[in-house]
């Protein structure tokens, strides 16, 4: 008989929550409850466009010792059932009555003792995907059982890639790059910014991304004023430099890289910010290391920008990835998380060429024991040109 499980084999899900309950033991929890779409993903492989939809809440609940729980509405039944979930307990939602409240209660009741202690993530990077007024009556009906801090224990398991995980990052950043490479195909002087956005994302999927998540850019005279905003129907033009950002996602997993073309020759100012930009990922790329500080990696990238004449970015120049486009840790000034061997980055130096005008590139990397191991194709040198 065949293998229930989705997206990776079951040893691999098995694995994890191994890895999770050897945290909780350490952290005194007697159960981790679980409610996001990365986080349910990350334990179930139950993969999903539905959590569009905000009408339903789901719940995952990992106890101390034994397999997980999923407490879900109905309608995911047939899709968990094909995961390696054997426990899933359901109700007909929505109820506007009781919409999960019970069954979720009843079933942390029974896995956690009286007095135990429910882990539920609670800092940065993290959210509570229910209603808050249903999560109240929930720890009004669980007795003295207490609602703890989850964050560390997800997050310490969740920042360490598996080989599996990693390939499947690879094999978004290998989609994105091959369409990285057909953009002079579809961009050029005279075509909205808002076509190139869509026929960037059409190439996504023609290439094998199951759904482009995030897309964003900008174009400009050479530069652009951010790097988040939606396309507008102005035309490229000839000066304008062009970035485009995705967050393209194959089997539950992201890259998030950009690249910059210029439209015709880019001029003396924009190509050395190129330079520098190029240079200070490479500078980072040799000198990473587990043990390094996220923050170190913030210092090594803007003193690189620095030593090439350039102003660095503010704001953060990287971070983890992974189930969701953004992961901990953060590459700015204040976050001092160490990194470790497993973890997947983004090196993101951006830099700011005059008021209201900047250019930014990314790379995706692999942080091993001997240092960084680019995934993302790794960017020209010299910026692409686009046709006038």
């Amino acid at each position: 008989m065949a293998e229930r499980s989705l997206i990776f084999p079951r040893a691999e899900y098995e694995r994890r929550i191994a890895a999770l309950q050897s945290r909780m033991a350490a952290a005194g929890q007697d159960a981790l409850l679980l409610t996001t779409a990365a986080d349910v993903f990350y334990v179930t492989g139950f993969l999903t466009r539905f959590w569009e939809s905000p009408a339903r809440p789901w719940y995952m609940v990992i106890p101390a010792t034994g397999a997980p729980v999923a407490v879900i509405p109905a309608i995911g039944a047939d899709l968990m059932g094909r995961c390696w979930i054997e426990d899933i307990r359901v109700w007909p939602a929505p109820d506007p009555r009781d919409d999960g409240v019970s069954l979720l209660a009843q079933t942390l009741s029974d896995l956690v003792p009286e007095g135990g202690a429910i882990a539920v993530p609670m800092g940065l990077e993290t959210q509570l995907r229910a209603p808050l007024a249903d999560f109240a009556c929930v720890q009004r009906r669980i007795g003295d059982r207490k609602i703890v801090d989850g964050t560390d224990t997800l997050q310490r398991v969740r920042e360490v890639k598996s080989d599996l995980e990693v390939a499947a990052i690879r094999e978004s950043c290998a989609i994105a790059g091959r369409v990285f490479d057909r953009v002079p195909e579809f961009a050029r002087a005279g075509v909205p910014l808002s076509q190139v956005f869509r026929d960037f994302q059409i190439a996504l999927l023609q290439e094998g991304a199951d759904w482009v998540s995030y897309v964003a850019g900008g174009a400009g005279p050479g530069g652009y004023g951010d790097v988040i905003s939606p396309a507008d129907d102005r035309p490229l033009q000839a000066g304008d430099v062009l970035m485009l950002d995705t967050g393209a996602v194959r089997n539950g997993y992201f890259c998030d890289f950009d690249r910059n073309y210029s439209v015709g020759p880019p001029d003396a100012e924009t190509a050395k910010a190129q330079e520098a930009l190029w240079q200070a990922t490479e500078v980072a790329i040799k000198e990473l290391r587990p043990g390094r500080r996220a923050c170190d990696v913030h210092t090594v990238l803007a003193d690189a920008l620095t030593d090439h004449g350039t102003q660095p970015l503010g704001g953060r120049l990287g971070h983890g990835l992974g189930v969701t486009l953004t992961e901990w840790p953060s590459f700015t000034q204040l976050d001092e998380t160490e990194l470790v061997a497993g973890m997947v980055l983004t090196l993101e130096p951006g830099i700011e060429i005059a008021p209201g005008r900047c250019l930014v590139h990314e790379e995706n990397i692999l942080l091993t024991d001997h240092g960084a191991e680019l995934l993302s194709p790794r960017a020209p040198r010299l910026l692409p040109e686009l046709s006038t």
